[in-house]
């Protein structure tokens, strides 16, 4: 499998529009009352992928700039987000952004963190943010709470090609206060949830880009046991994930 993160979701840029979670719309209210983030402020979102970050932002009425380097996914995002006038997108990385010394008010970087290279990043966030910008990291974190949620996390690790290597709980809030030191940095918690029949839960287990796409031999047995698990919990054809989303903020 490919294990460069620029890459490796190439092959499921459909899937990830289609089934990957979106943000809550009250990080942008959290945002703007708690840091200032009014909507004339520039945002930069940093491995944007297909814009699912971006939008959240656009639709409120920033501007953004969607920095992203996988060409499938920035090209999707262009396809789904052009014709809002605040939307821009260009090639560049976490460490090689491309944006203008002190010209973005606002970082935002939605399931993307974890692939970075913290040090070099932040010496880019720093360069290019304005005097007092802040940095938002967003997770939607997928909850193992419900029997349902136990077992699907237990098929993932099973079936999966490097789960633990590359699932975003790796990033501790440790190694985020290490990113914002010698700042402080706040954690603000929201609720999130996603309801999907059999297609949306097939569709959102094959966005994640450790699991077995179509063409690979593990791919029937995952399918076949998801449905097993599928039947085993559904109500009325239908499975929820529920998510903490996360939004570690501060400024470097």
């Amino acid at each position: 499998m490919e294990n460069n993160s620029t890459t490796r979701f190439s092959n499921r840029v459909d899937d990830y529009v289609k089934y990957r979670p979106g943000y809550p719309t009250e990080i942008i209210s959290f945002l703007r009352d708690g840091y200032d983030l009014s909507a004339d402020k520039l945002i930069a979102d940093i491995g944007a992928g297909t814009g699912i970050s971006t939008g959240l932002f656009l639709d409120a009425g920033y501007r953004v700039i969607a920095i992203e380097p996988n060409l499938e996914m920035r090209e999707k995002s262009i396809e789904l987000l052009s014709s809002q006038p605040g939307f821009k997108a260009q090639n560049g990385t976490a460490e090689n952004t491309g944006l203008e010394t002190g010209s973005i008010d606002a970082i935002i970087a939605g399931q993307a963190f974890h692939w970075f290279d913290a040090v070099k990043t932040r010496e880019e966030f720093k360069r290019v943010l304005t005097p007092g910008g802040i940095v938002a990291l967003i997770w939607n974190e997928r909850l193992t709470t419900s029997p349902f949620e136990k077992e699907y996390d237990e098929l993932i690790f099973k079936h999966g090609n490097d789960y633990l290597k590359v699932d975003h709980r790796n990033i501790d809030p440790v190694a985020i206060g290490v990113f914002f030191s010698p700042e402080a940095f706040h954690l603000q918690e929201f609720a999130n949830k996603q309801v999907f029949d059999f297609e949306g839960l097939a569709g959102r287990l094959l966005s994640s880009s450790y699991m077995p796409t179509k063409e690979d031999a593990g791919y029937e047995p995952m399918i076949a046991d998801l449905n097993i698990l599928f039947d085993k919990y559904q109500q009325n054809g239908l499975i929820t994930i529920n998510y903490d989303t996360k939004v570690y903020v501060g400024r470097l």
